[in-house]
């Protein structure tokens, strides 16, 4: 749930931190138009949706959810943060090293920020919504 509070943050006119996420994500947050508080909102409302989905795992509360759409559910959620924060980590700790080369400009500051940080969040929670479905599963047989 915490993950979503940068993002409300940045979509209603915050700035503090928004130079570590760096590229078009900083340029569309600082322009607080229309557009940018939809998707920083609409990024806050996903984030504290799977919040909610991992306590529906381990909470009594959860077992009002059908148990095949709720493991559905984290399976597939946990498959896609995983790959998603695996493959963002790995590549921008190869470049970070200079195993990469990029062709065009790097920001560095905020790449060291997506390796050591946002992108870590999004791999740790999809490992950890795992590890909650695994249990939810094993509990519910």
């Amino acid at each position: 749930m915490l993950y979503a509070v940068p993002s409300f943050y940045w979509a209603f006119g915050g700035t503090a931190g928004l130079a570590t996420v760096g590229g078009a994500i900083e340029e569309l947050a600082s322009s607080h138009d229309a557009r940018s508080v939809a998707l920083g909102a609409g990024a806050g409302v996903v984030k504290v949706a799977g919040g909610l989905l991992a306590l529906a795992l381990v909470r009594p509360w959860g077992r009002a959810i059908p148990r095949w759409l709720l493991l559905g559910t984290a399976w597939v959620g946990s498959a896609v943060l995983t790959a998603y924060g695996g493959l963002l980590v790995a590549v921008g700790a190869l470049v970070l090293t200079g195993v990469i080369d990029p062709s065009g400009p790097v920001d560095r500051t905020a790449l060291r920020w997506h390796v050591m940080l946002w992108d870590l969040w999004f791999l740790v929670w999809g490992l950890l919504l795992a590890l909650a479905a695994w249990h939810h599963g094993r509990a519910a047989r």
